[in-house]
């Protein structure tokens, strides 16, 4: 066991660490290998491959990944700000080559190879993407002098304006409700949330005349029989045949025939073989991870931090929310993972490195580092 009196980085980082909330991440994954395992292997038959070529990737990319969120969750804040703007960058050059030499799958370039490995690397700019904007909003609360929310609407629109052009729509429609909820948390005034709200639905309008596939899956959504909806009724078929205790590891039915039960469907998966009984229990885990790390940003005196993990946390439970809400037949389907629980090499590793910025967040700070903290980035830097 690690002892206070010790002063040591791991000892500092392991009595500062919010423990719950790391225990209720580590068994988020760990029902993804389950899971994974569970989901996988008839889409790895059904086109050719090793029936645990999936599972056996999903479990290579866990390791980095925990190791990822580690690393990260020892990091300061003005550390996670820099890293941040690293990730972002790095993101923002990625999907730009992408939109150039990416190869096009189904009407969008959204994936890139680089040194044998397929990257999406809008799912690294996403927890960048709320850092930078948290920290930007945090500024125009010190300083209103400064442009801070013009500064946060230029980053928006630049992530939004290259996501549409893969199209990535569901990546376009979270990246804006989580700024939309970071800018209300930063106190902006009731014509703003007008505004906004008027500006997205113009915008989810003019998607729906312009862009043939996007206005296909809402017709289909409004009206099932105006077009194929094949993997929506299969995954409700699932919840049917699930009941409340499942059929059993193993025994699934719908899997066998659902093209994404490993991505975007795994969640009827796991109420075929499990029941909602799981369901229930995973829904639990995201509204605790949700909930916790909003209680812990709330009581932070560090405005960034605050913002930051309030923002990270919200991006994290609305994703989770939009894939559960599509396996559900709620909302009309958005092709979006669900948090370590879906296969998907690089939506794990960026999960990874924003929960390790969420552990950094909320980690239990001295008052003097904190208000050592508010002092430094009350001087003009960009640290």
């Amino acid at each position: 066991m690690i002892s206070r009196e010790q002063r040591t980085p791991l000892s500092e980082w392991w009595w500062t660490i919010d423990r719950p909330l790391l225990g209720a991440i580590i068994a988020l994954m760990l029902a993804g290998i389950i899971l994974s395992l569970a989901a996988s292997p008839p889409v790895a038959t059904r086109i050719g491959l090793d029936p645990f070529h999936f599972f056996n990737h999903h479990a290579m990319f866990l390791l980095p990944s925990f190791m990822v969120m580690i690393a990260v969750s020892f990091l300061s804040p003005r550390q996670i700000r820099r890293s941040a703007l690293l990730v972002f960058a790095v993101s923002i050059a990625l999907i730009v080559a992408t939109l150039l030499i990416g190869p096009e799958v189904k009407g969008s370039r959204r994936w890139i190879t680089l040194i044998g490995v397929n990257i999406q690397a809008s799912e690294s700019a996403k927890p960048a993407f709320v850092v930078l904007a948290a920290w930007l909003f945090a500024e125009s609360t010190k300083r209103p002098e400064m442009p801070a929310t013009s500064m946060a609407l230029v980053l928006l629109l630049t992530l939004v304006s290259l996501l549409v052009m893969e199209p990535d729509f569901g990546q376009t429609m979270l990246i804006l409700m989580v700024w939309g909820a970071l800018f209300f948390i930063a106190g902006m005034r009731m014509i703003w949330v007008m505004g906004l709200a008027g500006v997205a639905s113009a915008g989810l309008f003019g998607a729906y005349l312009l862009v043939p596939h996007v206005a296909g899956r809402i017709k289909r959504f409004m009206n099932p029989a105006s077009g194929d909806t094949f993997q929506v009724d299969t995954a409700m078929e699932a919840f049917g045949n699930g009941g409340w205790f499942g059929l059993g590891p193993g025994e699934g039915i719908a899997k066998r025939n659902l093209p994404d039960s490993h991505t975007d469907f795994v969640f009827a998966v796991a109420a075929e073989e499990f029941g909602i009984i799981l369901c229930l229990a995973l829904l639990l885990l995201f509204a605790f991870i949700v909930l916790r790390t909003l209680t812990r940003a709330y009581a932070n005196e560090d405005m960034f931090s605050r913002f930051a993990a309030s923002g990270l946390a919200i991006l994290f439970g609305v994703q989770a929310a939009i894939n559960m809400s599509v396996n559900l037949q709620l909302i009309p389907a958005k092709g979006m993972t669900l948090p370590f629980i879906s296969y998907g090499g690089s939506s794990i590793v960026s999960l990874a490195y924003g929960v390790g910025m969420m552990l950094a967040l909320t980690r239990l700070r001295p008052r003097t580092e904190v208000e050592s903290i508010s002092a430094a980035q009350a001087r003009p830097t960009l640290a």
